[in-house]
C-alpha cells in the first residue's frame, strides 16, 4: 500500500484545513486507515482513526473540532481540522493497517500561526 498525503499548509490560528490522503491498492475497504501527528521534538501522536468496526476514535485533545472521513470509491481518507490552535502544528502523517501490516505516507506539514 502507498499512501500519498497532501493539504497541509500555512494558516492561522481558527482556521480550517482539509488534508486528503489516496491510498493504492485494490479493496481498500479492507484498510483501517487513521491519521497521526508529530511535532518537533515530541513523539508522534494518534489523531483520528477509524476503529476495526469502522467508527472514529479522536484524540481528546482533537475531538469536536476535527472530523475523520473516508471515500472508498476513491481509496481516499480525509481528515477535517477546524478550530485550528496553534498546538496543532505538526507534520501529520496516514497511515493505514492492512491485513495486520502497517503503512506511512510520507507526511504533511500543517502551520498554525497566532
Amino acid at each position: 500500500v502507498q499512501l500519498q498525503a497532501s493539504g497541509g499548509g500555512l494558516v492561522q490560528a481558527g482556521g480550517s484545513l482539509r488534508l486528503s490522503c489516496a491510498a493504492s491498492g485494490s479493496d481498500f475497504r479492507v484498510n483501517v486507515m487513521g491519521w497521526y501527528r508529530q511535532a518537533p521534538g515530541k513523539q508522534r501522536e494518534l489523531v483520528a482513526h477509524f476503529s476495526s468496526g469502522g467508527s472514529p476514535i479522536y484524540a481528546d485533545s482533537v475531538k469536536g473540532r476535527f472530523t475523520i472521513s473516508r471515500d472508498n470509491a476513491k481509496n481516499t481518507v480525509y481528515l477535517q481540522m477546524n478550530s485550528l490552535k496553534v498546538e496543532d502544528t505538526a507534520v501529520y502523517y496516514c497511515n493505514a493497517i492492512r491485513y495486520g501490516r502497517s503503512y506511512w505516507g510520507q507526511g504533511t506539514q500543517v502551520t498554525v500561526s497566532s
